[in-house]
Protein backbone atom coordinates (compact mmCIF):
# COMPACT_ATOMS: atom_id res chain seq x y z
CA UNK A 1 0.00 0.00 0.00
CA UNK A 2 2.79 2.42 0.84
CA UNK A 3 4.88 1.63 -1.93
CA UNK A 4 1.60 2.07 -4.40
CA UNK A 5 1.25 5.26 -2.84
CA UNK A 6 4.75 6.53 -2.95
CA UNK A 7 4.75 5.54 -6.93
CA UNK A 8 1.75 7.85 -7.29
CA UNK A 9 3.11 10.73 -6.05
CA UNK A 10 6.22 10.71 -7.54
CA UNK A 11 4.37 10.07 -11.03
CA UNK A 12 2.60 13.04 -9.72
CA UNK A 13 5.66 15.46 -9.43
CA UNK A 14 7.41 14.16 -12.87
CA UNK A 15 3.72 15.15 -14.70
CA UNK A 16 4.44 18.95 -13.16
CA UNK A 17 6.87 21.02 -15.97
CA UNK A 18 9.63 23.14 -14.64
CA UNK A 19 8.50 26.81 -14.47
CA UNK A 20 11.07 28.07 -17.22
CA UNK A 21 8.66 25.99 -19.74
CA UNK A 22 5.36 27.60 -18.76
CA UNK A 23 4.26 29.81 -21.54
CA UNK A 24 2.50 32.35 -18.89
CA UNK A 25 5.72 32.62 -16.84
CA UNK A 26 8.04 33.07 -20.12
CA UNK A 27 5.18 35.88 -21.04
CA UNK A 28 5.38 37.31 -17.84
CA UNK A 29 9.05 37.89 -17.48
CA UNK A 30 9.03 39.20 -21.64
CA UNK A 31 6.84 41.53 -19.98
CA UNK A 32 8.48 42.71 -16.85
CA UNK A 33 12.40 42.68 -18.62
CA UNK A 34 10.60 45.47 -21.18
CA UNK A 35 9.40 47.65 -18.52
CA UNK A 36 5.87 47.93 -19.91
CA UNK A 37 4.11 46.88 -17.21
CA UNK A 38 6.01 49.30 -14.56
CA UNK A 39 4.82 52.35 -12.96
CA UNK A 40 7.20 55.84 -12.90
CA UNK A 41 9.06 54.86 -9.63
CA UNK A 42 9.94 51.15 -10.36
CA UNK A 43 11.53 52.46 -13.46
CA UNK A 44 13.38 54.85 -12.01
CA UNK A 45 14.40 52.18 -9.76
CA UNK A 46 15.55 50.11 -12.72
CA UNK A 47 17.67 52.74 -14.15
CA UNK A 48 18.92 53.82 -10.84
CA UNK A 49 20.45 50.24 -10.49
CA UNK A 50 21.39 50.12 -13.67
CA UNK A 51 23.33 53.37 -13.40
CA UNK A 52 24.79 52.09 -10.06
CA UNK A 53 26.17 48.79 -12.08
CA UNK A 54 28.03 50.44 -14.53
CA UNK A 55 29.87 52.85 -11.96
CA UNK A 56 30.83 49.67 -10.10
CA UNK A 57 32.17 47.86 -13.09
CA UNK A 58 34.35 51.01 -14.39
CA UNK A 59 35.80 50.62 -10.58
CA UNK A 60 35.79 46.99 -11.03
CA UNK A 61 38.03 47.59 -14.07
CA UNK A 62 39.55 50.55 -13.23
CA UNK A 63 40.99 48.64 -10.24
CA UNK A 64 41.64 45.59 -12.43
CA UNK A 65 44.22 47.84 -14.13
CA UNK A 66 45.50 49.56 -11.75
CA UNK A 67 47.01 46.44 -9.64
CA UNK A 68 47.04 45.69 -6.55
CA UNK A 69 47.81 49.11 -5.38
CA UNK A 70 44.44 51.05 -3.37
CA UNK A 71 43.35 53.80 -3.54
CA UNK A 72 44.75 56.11 -1.18
CA UNK A 73 44.14 59.91 -2.43
CA UNK A 74 40.23 60.91 -2.55
CA UNK A 75 39.94 64.10 -4.23
CA UNK A 76 37.75 66.60 -1.91
CA UNK A 77 34.80 68.02 -3.44
CA UNK A 78 35.19 71.63 -5.32
CA UNK A 79 33.54 74.65 -3.40
CA UNK A 80 29.92 75.53 -4.32
CA UNK A 81 29.64 71.87 -5.93
CA UNK A 82 26.49 69.81 -5.03
CA UNK A 83 28.82 67.15 -3.23
CA UNK A 84 30.66 69.89 -1.04
CA UNK A 85 26.63 71.16 -0.21
CA UNK A 86 25.93 67.85 0.50
CA UNK A 87 28.26 67.14 2.51
CA UNK A 88 28.06 70.14 4.73
CA UNK A 89 25.00 69.50 5.30
CA UNK A 90 25.03 66.29 6.75
CA UNK A 91 27.80 67.40 8.77
CA UNK A 92 25.64 70.05 10.08
CA UNK A 93 22.78 67.45 10.67
CA UNK A 94 25.02 64.77 12.31
CA UNK A 95 26.38 67.51 14.31
CA UNK A 96 22.92 69.35 15.33
CA UNK A 97 21.50 65.70 16.26
CA UNK A 98 25.15 65.13 18.81
CA UNK A 99 24.73 68.54 20.08
CA UNK A 100 20.92 67.63 21.22
CA UNK A 101 21.84 64.37 23.23
CA UNK A 102 24.23 66.70 25.25
CA UNK A 103 22.95 67.55 28.95
CA UNK A 104 22.10 71.15 29.12
CA UNK A 105 23.27 73.52 32.31
CA UNK A 106 19.76 72.86 33.45
CA UNK A 107 19.68 68.88 33.29
CA UNK A 108 23.19 68.86 34.81
CA UNK A 109 21.69 70.87 37.86
CA UNK A 110 18.74 68.68 37.90
CA UNK A 111 21.25 65.57 37.83
CA UNK A 112 23.26 66.95 40.94
CA UNK A 113 20.14 67.35 42.75
CA UNK A 114 18.88 63.68 42.22
CA UNK A 115 22.39 62.55 42.98
CA UNK A 116 22.20 64.47 46.63
CA UNK A 117 18.77 63.54 47.17
CA UNK A 118 19.19 59.99 46.25
CA UNK A 119 22.64 59.04 48.00
CA UNK A 120 23.95 58.36 51.02
CA UNK A 121 26.01 60.00 53.58
CA UNK A 122 29.34 58.56 55.10
CA UNK A 123 29.36 58.50 58.82
CA UNK A 124 33.02 58.50 58.78
CA UNK A 125 33.98 61.02 56.86
CA UNK A 126 30.55 63.04 56.19
CA UNK A 127 31.03 62.31 52.09
CA UNK A 128 28.20 61.69 49.87
CA UNK A 129 28.19 58.43 48.57
CA UNK A 130 26.12 55.64 46.69
CA UNK A 131 26.54 51.84 46.17
CA UNK A 132 25.17 50.05 42.79
CA UNK A 133 21.77 49.59 43.70
CA UNK A 134 21.22 53.73 44.64
CA UNK A 135 23.07 54.40 41.61
CA UNK A 136 20.28 51.73 39.33
CA UNK A 137 17.59 54.29 41.27
CA UNK A 138 19.09 57.32 40.59
CA UNK A 139 19.90 56.17 36.87
CA UNK A 140 15.82 56.09 36.56
CA UNK A 141 14.80 58.68 38.42
CA UNK A 142 17.14 61.11 35.90
CA UNK A 143 16.04 59.04 33.45
CA UNK A 144 12.13 60.14 34.10
CA UNK A 145 12.90 63.79 35.43
CA UNK A 146 15.64 64.89 32.71
CA UNK A 147 14.94 62.36 29.70
CA UNK A 148 17.04 59.36 27.53
CA UNK A 149 20.38 61.83 27.71
CA UNK A 150 20.89 60.30 31.02
CA UNK A 151 21.15 56.52 30.63
CA UNK A 152 24.52 56.42 29.21
CA UNK A 153 26.37 58.14 32.17
CA UNK A 154 25.30 54.96 34.54
CA UNK A 155 26.07 52.38 32.92
CA UNK A 156 27.75 49.60 34.65
CA UNK A 157 31.43 49.73 33.70
CA UNK A 158 31.14 54.00 34.67
CA UNK A 159 30.24 52.57 37.94
CA UNK A 160 33.30 50.57 38.24
CA UNK A 161 35.74 53.29 36.60
CA UNK A 162 35.67 54.93 40.27
CA UNK A 163 37.27 54.45 43.94
CA UNK A 164 34.78 52.78 46.10
CA UNK A 165 35.20 52.03 49.79
CA UNK A 166 34.59 49.17 51.89
CA UNK A 167 31.37 48.93 51.37
CA UNK A 168 31.66 49.19 47.64
CA UNK A 169 29.90 52.96 47.51
CA UNK A 170 31.73 55.74 45.35
CA UNK A 171 30.94 59.20 45.80
CA UNK A 172 29.13 61.08 44.06
CA UNK A 173 31.40 64.26 43.37
CA UNK A 174 34.07 62.62 41.08
CA UNK A 175 30.89 60.70 39.30
CA UNK A 176 29.03 64.33 38.75
CA UNK A 177 32.64 66.20 37.78
CA UNK A 178 33.03 62.73 34.55
CA UNK A 179 29.93 63.84 33.82
CA UNK A 180 30.24 67.25 33.34
CA UNK A 181 33.76 66.73 31.24
CA UNK A 182 32.35 64.62 29.59
CA UNK A 183 29.58 67.08 28.49
CA UNK A 184 32.24 69.72 28.22
CA UNK A 185 34.85 67.60 25.73
CA UNK A 186 31.69 66.93 23.55
CA UNK A 187 30.44 70.23 22.85
CA UNK A 188 34.30 71.54 22.28
CA UNK A 189 34.92 68.45 20.25
CA UNK A 190 31.25 69.53 18.22
CA UNK A 191 32.19 73.17 18.03
CA UNK A 192 35.33 72.69 16.29
CA UNK A 193 34.25 70.36 14.04
CA UNK A 194 31.86 72.84 13.48
CA UNK A 195 34.57 75.30 12.42
CA UNK A 196 36.84 72.55 10.60
CA UNK A 197 36.02 73.32 6.99
CA UNK A 198 37.31 70.88 5.08
CA UNK A 199 35.73 68.37 7.97
CA UNK A 200 39.54 66.10 8.37
CA UNK A 201 39.56 66.54 11.91
CA UNK A 202 42.31 68.81 11.99
CA UNK A 203 42.10 72.60 12.81
CA UNK A 204 44.43 75.09 10.95
CA UNK A 205 45.52 78.55 12.76
CA UNK A 206 42.47 80.45 11.32
CA UNK A 207 40.38 77.74 12.49
CA UNK A 208 41.51 77.49 16.40
CA UNK A 209 41.85 81.56 16.15
CA UNK A 210 37.56 81.18 15.72
CA UNK A 211 37.06 78.72 18.17
CA UNK A 212 39.16 80.87 20.94
CA UNK A 213 37.12 83.98 19.92
CA UNK A 214 33.85 82.39 20.44
CA UNK A 215 35.17 81.43 23.87
CA UNK A 216 36.09 84.67 24.96
CA UNK A 217 32.57 85.97 26.03
CA UNK A 218 31.72 82.68 28.13
CA UNK A 219 35.31 83.11 29.97
CA UNK A 220 35.07 85.16 33.11
CA UNK A 221 38.63 86.31 33.04
CA UNK A 222 38.20 87.67 29.62
CA UNK A 223 34.91 89.13 29.31
CA UNK A 224 36.51 92.36 29.42
CA UNK A 225 39.24 92.54 27.35
CA UNK A 226 39.27 95.55 24.67
CA UNK A 227 38.11 94.71 21.69
CA UNK A 228 41.49 96.20 20.09
CA UNK A 229 43.49 93.18 21.11
CA UNK A 230 40.74 90.11 20.53
CA UNK A 231 43.03 89.58 17.39
CA UNK A 232 46.30 89.27 18.96
CA UNK A 233 45.31 87.53 22.05
CA UNK A 234 43.71 84.67 19.61
CA UNK A 235 46.93 85.02 17.37
CA UNK A 236 48.98 84.06 21.12
CA UNK A 237 46.39 81.86 22.50
CA UNK A 238 45.75 79.30 19.48
CA UNK A 239 50.08 79.25 19.07
CA UNK A 240 49.70 77.41 22.17
CA UNK A 241 47.60 74.40 20.62
CA UNK A 242 49.95 74.25 17.67
CA UNK A 243 53.30 74.39 19.93
CA UNK A 244 52.19 71.21 21.30
CA UNK A 245 49.62 69.48 19.06
CA UNK A 246 51.72 69.97 15.95
CA UNK A 247 55.13 69.84 16.85
CA UNK A 248 56.14 68.48 13.46
CA UNK A 249 55.20 71.88 12.32
CA UNK A 250 52.88 70.87 9.14
CA UNK A 251 49.73 74.01 10.02
CA UNK A 252 47.40 71.92 11.87
CA UNK A 253 46.57 70.70 15.37
CA UNK A 254 44.54 67.35 15.21
CA UNK A 255 41.25 67.74 17.28
CA UNK A 256 41.19 64.68 19.37
CA UNK A 257 45.38 65.84 20.56
CA UNK A 258 43.48 69.20 21.28
CA UNK A 259 40.75 67.74 23.67
CA UNK A 260 42.87 65.62 25.28
CA UNK A 261 45.80 68.15 25.72
CA UNK A 262 46.76 70.19 29.07
CA UNK A 263 46.36 73.32 26.67
CA UNK A 264 42.30 73.46 26.81
CA UNK A 265 42.66 72.26 30.69
CA UNK A 266 44.52 75.61 31.00
CA UNK A 267 42.26 77.82 28.46
CA UNK A 268 38.81 76.42 30.51
CA UNK A 269 40.31 77.44 34.10
CA UNK A 270 39.55 81.07 32.76
CA UNK A 271 36.14 80.40 33.24
CA UNK A 272 36.15 78.35 36.36
CA UNK A 273 37.48 81.37 38.11
CA UNK A 274 36.42 84.99 38.38
CA UNK A 275 39.03 87.26 37.72
CA UNK A 276 39.29 88.76 41.45
CA UNK A 277 40.01 85.01 42.57
CA UNK A 278 42.58 84.77 40.53
CA UNK A 279 45.97 85.99 41.95
CA UNK A 280 48.36 88.01 40.13
CA UNK A 281 50.82 85.08 40.20
CA UNK A 282 48.44 82.55 38.77
CA UNK A 283 47.41 85.13 35.75
CA UNK A 284 50.90 85.60 35.00
CA UNK A 285 51.72 81.80 34.51
CA UNK A 286 48.80 80.60 32.90
CA UNK A 287 49.72 81.40 28.68
CA UNK A 288 45.70 82.32 28.39
CA UNK A 289 44.78 84.67 30.94
CA UNK A 290 44.58 88.63 29.61
CA UNK A 291 47.70 89.39 32.08
CA UNK A 292 50.24 86.70 29.99
CA UNK A 293 49.17 87.77 26.71
CA UNK A 294 50.01 91.60 27.56
CA UNK A 295 53.36 90.60 28.74
CA UNK A 296 53.85 88.78 25.94
CA UNK A 297 52.96 91.69 23.88
CA UNK A 298 55.00 94.03 25.99
CA UNK A 299 58.10 91.90 25.90
CA UNK A 300 57.44 91.97 22.28
CA UNK A 301 57.40 95.31 21.29
CA UNK A 302 60.51 96.19 24.63
CA UNK A 303 63.02 94.09 22.37
CA UNK A 304 62.20 95.80 19.24
CA UNK A 305 64.43 98.63 19.42
CA UNK A 306 64.33 99.76 16.09
CA UNK A 307 60.61 99.10 15.55
CA UNK A 308 60.79 96.48 12.43
CA UNK A 309 58.15 94.20 13.33
CA UNK A 310 60.80 91.19 14.25
CA UNK A 311 63.67 90.77 16.16
CA UNK A 312 67.24 90.57 15.40
CA UNK A 313 69.61 87.99 17.29
CA UNK A 314 71.38 91.42 19.30
CA UNK A 315 67.93 92.58 20.18
CA UNK A 316 67.14 89.31 21.38
CA UNK A 317 70.00 89.05 23.49
CA UNK A 318 68.26 91.59 26.06
CA UNK A 319 65.66 88.90 26.76
CA UNK A 320 65.32 87.82 30.68
CA UNK A 321 68.16 90.72 31.39
CA UNK A 322 70.97 89.57 29.07
CA UNK A 323 70.66 86.06 30.67
CA UNK A 324 70.88 83.94 27.78
CA UNK A 325 74.37 82.50 26.05
CA UNK A 326 75.38 84.06 22.87
CA UNK A 327 76.08 80.25 21.43
CA UNK A 328 72.40 79.25 22.48
CA UNK A 329 71.11 82.15 20.69
CA UNK A 330 73.08 81.48 17.40
CA UNK A 331 72.05 78.34 17.42
CA UNK A 332 68.68 79.21 17.74
CA UNK A 333 68.58 81.30 15.30
CA UNK A 334 70.25 78.73 13.00
CA UNK A 335 67.44 75.92 13.72
CA UNK A 336 64.44 77.80 14.55
CA UNK A 337 64.64 80.84 12.59
CA UNK A 338 63.61 81.34 8.99
CA UNK A 339 66.09 83.40 6.44
CA UNK A 340 64.76 86.64 5.65
CA UNK A 341 63.23 87.73 2.61
CA UNK A 342 64.34 91.11 2.38
CA UNK A 343 67.01 90.75 -0.02
CA UNK A 344 69.65 91.17 2.97
CA UNK A 345 72.12 88.29 2.15
CA UNK A 346 72.04 85.51 5.15
CA UNK A 347 70.52 88.00 7.82
CA UNK A 348 67.78 86.50 10.36
CA UNK A 349 64.93 88.26 11.74
CA UNK A 350 62.84 86.35 14.18
CA UNK A 351 59.45 87.32 13.39
CA UNK A 352 56.19 87.37 16.13
CA UNK A 353 55.39 83.37 15.24
CA UNK A 354 58.81 82.29 16.05
CA UNK A 355 59.19 84.09 18.97
CA UNK A 356 56.11 83.05 20.39
CA UNK A 357 57.62 79.16 20.27
CA UNK A 358 60.80 80.56 21.59
CA UNK A 359 58.88 81.53 25.03
CA UNK A 360 56.99 78.99 25.24
CA UNK A 361 59.86 76.78 25.08
CA UNK A 362 61.72 78.47 27.85
CA UNK A 363 58.83 78.50 29.67
CA UNK A 364 57.76 74.54 29.10
CA UNK A 365 61.28 73.46 29.36
CA UNK A 366 59.70 70.05 31.23
CA UNK A 367 57.91 68.96 28.52
CA UNK A 368 58.66 66.65 25.55
CA UNK A 369 57.78 69.59 23.10
CA UNK A 370 60.05 72.66 24.92
CA UNK A 371 63.06 70.55 25.66
CA UNK A 372 62.80 68.57 21.99
CA UNK A 373 63.32 72.52 20.60
CA UNK A 374 66.14 73.45 23.11
CA UNK A 375 68.36 69.85 22.49
CA UNK A 376 68.36 70.89 18.67
CA UNK A 377 69.80 74.43 19.94
CA UNK A 378 72.40 72.73 22.01
CA UNK A 379 73.15 69.34 19.63
CA UNK A 380 75.94 72.29 18.09
CA UNK A 381 76.94 69.52 15.61
CA UNK A 382 73.41 68.14 14.50
CA UNK A 383 74.38 64.91 15.24
CA UNK A 384 71.34 63.88 18.09
CA UNK A 385 73.40 63.55 20.85
CA UNK A 386 75.79 65.69 22.94
CA UNK A 387 79.58 64.64 24.09
CA UNK A 388 81.51 65.75 27.03
CA UNK A 389 83.41 68.49 24.50
CA UNK A 390 79.81 69.63 23.63
CA UNK A 391 78.53 70.23 27.09
CA UNK A 392 82.54 72.44 28.03
CA UNK A 393 81.40 74.75 24.97
CA UNK A 394 78.06 75.34 25.94
CA UNK A 395 78.96 76.29 29.54
CA UNK A 396 81.59 78.17 28.91
CA UNK A 397 79.68 81.16 28.24
CA UNK A 398 77.59 80.27 31.13
CA UNK A 399 80.55 80.50 33.24
CA UNK A 400 81.84 83.80 31.84
CA UNK A 401 78.74 85.34 32.70
CA UNK A 402 78.89 83.96 36.10
CA UNK A 403 82.27 85.32 37.05
CA UNK A 404 81.10 88.90 35.58
CA UNK A 405 77.92 88.49 37.73
CA UNK A 406 80.59 88.58 40.91
CA UNK A 407 79.94 84.90 41.88
CA UNK A 408 82.51 82.92 43.11
CA UNK A 409 84.81 80.56 40.79
CA UNK A 410 83.58 77.16 39.69
CA UNK A 411 85.05 74.34 37.70
CA UNK A 412 83.84 73.48 34.32
CA UNK A 413 84.73 69.83 34.70
CA UNK A 414 82.96 69.38 38.21
CA UNK A 415 80.15 70.55 36.28
CA UNK A 416 80.45 68.26 33.38
CA UNK A 417 80.44 65.70 35.84
CA UNK A 418 77.19 66.92 37.52
CA UNK A 419 75.23 67.25 34.56
CA UNK A 420 76.52 63.59 33.49
CA UNK A 421 75.36 62.47 37.28
CA UNK A 422 72.44 63.61 36.75
CA UNK A 423 71.46 62.41 33.90
CA UNK A 424 72.77 59.18 33.63
CA UNK A 425 72.79 58.54 29.91
CA UNK A 426 72.40 55.09 28.57
CA UNK A 427 75.67 54.98 26.62
CA UNK A 428 78.51 56.69 28.83
CA UNK A 429 79.94 58.91 25.75
CA UNK A 430 76.88 60.35 24.87
CA UNK A 431 74.03 62.17 25.99
CA UNK A 432 70.65 61.90 23.61
CA UNK A 433 67.05 63.38 24.16
CA UNK A 434 65.64 60.80 24.97
CA UNK A 435 68.22 60.32 27.92
CA UNK A 436 67.06 63.89 29.02
CA UNK A 437 63.27 63.08 28.75
CA UNK A 438 63.47 60.00 30.56
CA UNK A 439 65.89 61.40 33.57
CA UNK A 440 63.06 63.47 34.78
CA UNK A 441 65.51 66.73 34.78
CA UNK A 442 66.48 67.41 31.13
CA UNK A 443 64.77 70.97 31.98
CA UNK A 444 66.95 71.56 34.84
CA UNK A 445 70.27 70.65 32.71
CA UNK A 446 68.79 72.77 28.98
CA UNK A 447 68.69 75.78 31.81
CA UNK A 448 72.26 75.45 33.19
CA UNK A 449 73.72 75.09 29.36
CA UNK A 450 72.33 78.16 27.94
CA UNK A 451 70.81 80.44 31.03
CA UNK A 452 73.06 81.46 33.72
CA UNK A 453 70.10 82.23 35.63
CA UNK A 454 69.12 78.15 35.48
CA UNK A 455 72.87 77.62 36.49
CA UNK A 456 72.02 80.26 39.81
CA UNK A 457 69.31 78.46 40.22
CA UNK A 458 70.66 75.00 40.33
CA UNK A 459 73.41 75.87 42.26
CA UNK A 460 70.91 77.54 45.06
CA UNK A 461 67.71 74.95 44.95
CA UNK A 462 68.48 74.06 48.69
CA UNK A 463 68.02 77.44 49.70
CA UNK A 464 65.37 78.41 47.27
CA UNK A 465 63.37 75.14 48.24
CA UNK A 466 63.58 76.24 52.09
CA UNK A 467 62.65 79.93 51.24
CA UNK A 468 59.11 78.18 49.76
CA UNK A 469 58.66 75.81 52.84
CA UNK A 470 59.30 78.94 55.69
CA UNK A 471 55.87 80.77 54.83
CA UNK A 472 53.82 77.44 54.51
CA UNK A 473 55.36 76.75 58.05
CA UNK A 474 54.77 80.14 59.13
CA UNK A 475 50.78 79.94 58.15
Amino acid sequence: MYSGSSDGEASTQRKIPAASSMLWVRNLRRFIGSGAGLGSEALMELETKRILLDIFKAKQQKSAEAGTIPSFYKKKPEEGSISHRVQRLAKYRFLKKQSDLLLNADDLDAMWVCLRENCVIDDATGAEKMNYEDFCHIASVCTEQIGLKCPRFFSPSNFMKFEKDESGRISILPFYLYVMRTVSLTQARIDMSELDEDSDGFLQPHEMENYIGGLIPNLAQLRDMPDGFVQMYCRIAAHKFFFFCDPHKRGKACIKKVLLSNCLQELMELHQESEEEATDTEQAENWFSLTSAQRICDMFLALDKDMSGSLSKQELRDYADGTLTDIFIERMFDEHVRRGKNGNGNAREMDFESFLDFVLALENKDTPEGLTYLFRCIDLNGRGFLTTADIHTLFRDVHQKWIEGGNYELCIEDVRDEIWDMVKPADPLRITLADLLSCKQGGTVASMLIDVRGFWAHDNRENLLQEEEEPEEEQ
